[in-house]
């Protein structure tokens, strides 16, 4: 694993994909510091970190475009298959890899309150808490597009579905707000959810059985809770869209609460992420 992490990590600081994404964050984080820290005169710079937020839909696809979809379209993933190490451990190599470009400009984005905090008044402890929060935030992001890049040969492709897939997550809160909310509007979008987790199951596992097994199972319970007591449906959707915001997670934290259910909810999502990727690699190497 630490071959794969040390391979990875060369890789991106002798190409230009850990500069270009490490500028465009910096860049975010000026913007968002003039204008919010300087411009304004606001002490926040949990602030600027929510500001930052809506790059990420563009700069993490950049960042894990590559990741994985690079190997597969070179064939050099069957060479990773047939070295003395598992599968989980290729993916926690490049994943961590990922890991480290991240954190190279986030140790300069932490100098940010400090420097502020000498020209006014600036509660640290807010600060790092939402700067941990968003830290997690980009881990968990570059969880989902290492699974997307796991699932294609094509870098392109990759960075085309990521963003649409993290601009969903990032409005998903004010999508919530136009979606019914009746009980029988959120049976029928949990009956679209049962079919596509089949669908991917499918996918994951080249399994017919397996996969109709799972969304029949969840078609019935889904029936099952309507007809026994359909009032516990009632905006379960809207609901749902706003639980698994990634990004409204974050959003805690920068209202001044440190929340350790988000905290957890992060780390779930990339260990969950990173499982289905090792997951994609094992269907084709057995394929």
């Amino acid at each position: 694993m630490t071959a794969i992490w040390k391979h990875e990590l060369s890789g991106y600081f002798h190409s230009l994909t850990a500069y270009i994404f490490s500028a465009f964050l910096l860049v975010f984080v000026g913007i968002g510091s003039m204008l919010y820290n300087i411009q304004s005169a606001v002490a926040n710079f949990e602030y600027v970190l929510r500001f930052v937020c809506l790059g990420f839909v563009v700069i993490i696809p950049i960042l894990t475009m590559r990741v994985i979809a690079e190997e597969r379209k070179l064939k050099t993933d069957q060479l990773l298959y047939s070295l003395p190490i598992k599968t989980w451990q290729i993916v926690t190599g490049k994943y961590l890899a990922l890991l480290v470009v991240y954190l190279v400009p986030l140790s300069v984005i932490a100098l940010y309150p400090l420097i502020f905090a000498r020209f006014g008044e600036v509660y640290l402890p807010a600060a790092y808490g939402s700067l941990l929060a968003f830290f997690l935030l980009g881990a968990a992001l570059i969880a989902v597009g290492t699974f997307i890049s796991s699932l294609t040969e094509n870098q392109g492709f990759a960075a085309g579905i990521a963003i649409p897939v993290i601009l969903l997550n990032y409005y998903s809160v004010s999508l919530a707000e136009h979606v019914s909310a009746t009980a029988f509007g959120t049976v029928i979008a949990l009956l679209v959810i049962a079919a596509a987790i089949g669908f991917v199951i499918r996918y994951m596992t080249r399994n017919d059985n397996l996969a109709f097994g799972v969304s029949i199972l969840l078609i019935l319970a889904v029936g099952a809770l309507y007809l026994a007591d359909s009032s516990k449906l009632e905006g379960l959707l809207p609901d749902i869209m706003t639980r698994l915001s990634l990004f409204e997670q974050f959003y805690t934290f920068v209202n001044g609460v440190f929340d350790l259910t988000s905290l957890v909810y992060y780390v779930t999502v990339i260990i969950f992420f990173l499982f289905l990727s090792v997951q994609s690699l094992e269907k084709r190497r057995y394929n």
